[in-house]
């Protein structure tokens, strides 16, 4: 705008320059570069003083432009022309003398400001200014397969992955979205935007204020994962527990995955960042007030109708319309269960009892069998004690098992009545549970109901005709059963049971426990000694079935008999030697002595005589010392019996002295 001065006042030069210039000439031809220069400079000159020479300098730049042609010229026109030149210089210094520059330049400031402010508001209105973080909208103005082309009021459109958009499928052109710049210029020069990253500024303020004020807020089911799914909530990831998906419980997750649902922020946790949410809590309050309406119309024996909503070991829940129920395992079925998905399965329709509920009503037991008459009440009258009946068992304790006969009337069979054995056992050792058996009714109560079974008597009592199948002195083979410390017990037969005491297993050895010559399921052959019919009772022997080796060997090693054996132990006051398997003899310390005063140790063989041997306690005693001091006594008797005789007249002192060394003799010796 400043320059408009300078250009009037450089065409004017222009038209001075054509009345000076002669038209007939002979001028150098010039470039129309070589022009362009002047006319610029003569443009920026600002003042009066300059503009003067820069009319006298254009002649001369006209004049060599002016082409190489030689022509006649005329001396008048060039008189004009001058005179022309001259005036208008005249006018023209007039009119800077008259020029107030110092307005004209705050004019021209004025202007330029006042259309820079216009540019700018102009900028500011229809640009946006990509160079900060803030949250854009932008118009979806194109779609391709995998990118969004948005307009967003920039030097260009920029564009977004449609990844970004999963949660929203229904994306189309025109929508409003909020980015933010992620790259001003790629590689390519293009401008990156990020809706993710937008959704994610804003999202924890949009979190807030839907938790604070209890607004429903849409979220986008991405995946499935432990204990739950996890839901985009505003560009969030929040988690959704499986318990609050719906108000039944959910078995199949995969099912809500890909979708888009309605939720409630039910918890934040700021420092870790973790947003919860709740698809259950929108119908809860519908529910709650259908809960109210059952809860208040409530009351044992009404019947109602309900849906199974979950099954649990120890009973079911009923769903009775946003109220929930339980049917024990014991209130299903009359007749025994296991588990309650033998009866009842899932989302199942069924009508229930009520039984009992708590004063608030917040528990509420339900019954189905009762329902149904008791069997019991139904049970037929043929039965009756000492009738054969078949059935089925049905549970096993450690004191009997349960039969039922008919569907819920089951009869006890206690383990007294499984066999005829005196040797209680366990109830599992004679059936297990499915096992179908016989068994008779041995009493029956209808009004108490309760029944007691017996499945021994199915057999003849083997004890009947004990007397001629197991007389006493009889032998008879059998398998070791059960062992006490005193001895064992050995079955015969089914029912019948004998007892081996620990004194009766062997004739040599000297049993502490049963277990260490007999074994569990060990098949020996025993001898009846006893028989009791009233008491049904059977003492047998089993060391009875051998010769007793004792008999043999008190003739064998009888007193005073003489044996070679070595020191096989060293025991407390003595020492042991074998003389063979069975004969096991003690030596005590004092007959350990040899003949020259050493004693005899461990390995050590030398002759032995038998002092002492009790075959009824098995007890054999010996000794080595003996062997010689025998010996010495007989030598000293003699001696003794000879000096007697030869003084027997009269008694010296001398003979008082033999007989006092004689004496102490004696006492050494013993």
């Amino acid at each position: 705008m400043a320059k408009k001065p300078t250009e009037e006042a450089a065409a004017k030069s222009a038209e001075s320059k054509k009345a000076v210039t002669p038209k007939k000439t002979t001028a150098k031809k010039t470039t129309k570069k070589e022009v362009a220069p002047k006319v610029e400079d003569t443009e920026a000159t600002p003042v009066a003083e300059e503009a003067t020479p820069v009319i006298e300098e254009t002649a001369p730049v006209v004049e060599e432009a002016a082409p190489a042609v030689e022509t006649t010229v005329d001396v008048a026109v060039v008189e004009e022309e001058k005179t022309s030149k001259v005036d208008e210089k005249a006018a023209q210094a007039e009119f800077l003398d008259n020029f107030n520059w110092h307005n004209y330049q705050e004019g021209i400031d004025v202007i330029e400001d006042k259309q820079l402010d216009e540019f700018e508001k102009l900028v500011k209105e229809n640009f946006v200014d990509t160079s900060d973080e803030d949250v854009i909208e932008g118009e979806v103005v194109y779609m391709t397969e995998r990118e969004a082309i948005i307009d967003i009021n920039a030097k260009s459109e920029g564009v977004i992955s449609l990844n970004e958009f999963r949660y929203n499928p229904d994306l189309k052109v025109g929508d409003k979205v909020e980015v933010i710049v992620d790259t001003r210029e790629d590689r390519t020069g293009q401008l990156v935007l990020s809706h993710r990253k937008a959704r994610v500024i804003k999202a924890w303020d949009r979190v807030n204020n839907a938790h604070d004020n209890a607004e429903i807020v849409s979220g986008f089911v991405k995946c499935r994962t432990k204990g739950g799914m996890i839901v985009d909530v505003f560009g969030i990831e929040a988690f959704l527990p499986g318990s609050q998906i719906d108000v039944k419980p959910i078995r199949d997750y995969d099912q809500y995955v890909n979708k888009t649902m309605e939720f409630k922020v039910v918890k934040i946790n700021h420092e870790f960042k973790n947003v919860v949410v709740s698809h259950k809590a929108l119908i809860e309050a519908d529910i709650e007030e259908q809960k109210k309406e059952i809860i208040g119309q409530l009351e044992k024996g009404q019947v109602l109708e309900g849906t199974v909503k979950n099954i649990t070991s120890y009973g079911v829940f009923i769903d009775l319309g946003g109220v929930d129920g339980l049917i024990h395992i014991t209130d299903l079925s009359w007749s025994r269960i296991n588990h309650p998905s033998e009866i009842l399965e899932l989302d199942q329709k069924l009508n229930v009892v009520i039984l009992d509920f708590d004063d608030n009503k917040s528990r509420i037991q339900l019954g189905l069998k009762q329902l149904s008459k008791h069997p019991w009440d139904e049970i037929s009258e043929t039965l009756k004690e000492g009738e054969r009946v078949k059935g089925k068992v049905v549970v096993i304790a450690d004191y009997g098992a349960f039969v039922e006969i008919e569907e819920g009337v089951e009869g006890l069979v206690h383990v007294s009545e499984m066999s005829w054995s005196t040797h209680l056992r366990s109830a599992q050792d004679f059936v297990k549970v499915g096992d179908e058996v016989e068994a008779i009714i041995l009493s029956i109560d209808r009004e108490s109901r309760k029944m007691s079974l017996g499945i021994k008597q199915i057999t003849p009592d083997p004890w009947t005709d004990i007397t001629s199948k197991y007389p006493i002195g009889s032998k008879h083979s059998g398998l070791v059963r059960n062992f006490t410390n005193f001895g064992v017990f050995i079955e015969l037969e089914e029912g019948i049971d004998g007892l081996v005491y620990i004194s009766d297993l062997s004739w040599t050895k000297k049993v502490k426990h049963p277990s260490e010559v007999l074994a569990l399921g060990d098949k020996i052959d025993v001898i009846v000694l006893e028989l009791d019919v009233e008491g049904r009772k059977l003492s047998l022997g089993h060391k009875q079935t051998k010769d007793n080796p004792w008999d043999k060997y008190e003739k064998e090693f009888g007193l005073e008999s003489e044996h070679t054996a070595k020191i096989t132990e060293m025991v407390d006051k003595g020492a042991t030697i074998h003389f063979n398997e069975d004969i096991i003899a003690f030596v005590p310390s004092r007959h350990l002595e040899k003949e020259d005063g050493s004693k005899l140790g461990k390995g050590d063989e030398a002759v032995f005589k038998i002092i002492e041997f009790n075959k009824e306690f098995k007890r054999v005693v010996a000794s080595h010392t003996v062997l010689f001091k025998e010996q010495e006594i007989k030598n000293l008797k003699r001696a003794t019996k000879n000096v007697a005789s030869a003084n027997s007249e009269k008694t010296t002192l001398g003979d008082l002295d033999a007989l006092a060394n004689l004496k102490e003799q004696m006492d050494n010796d013993k």
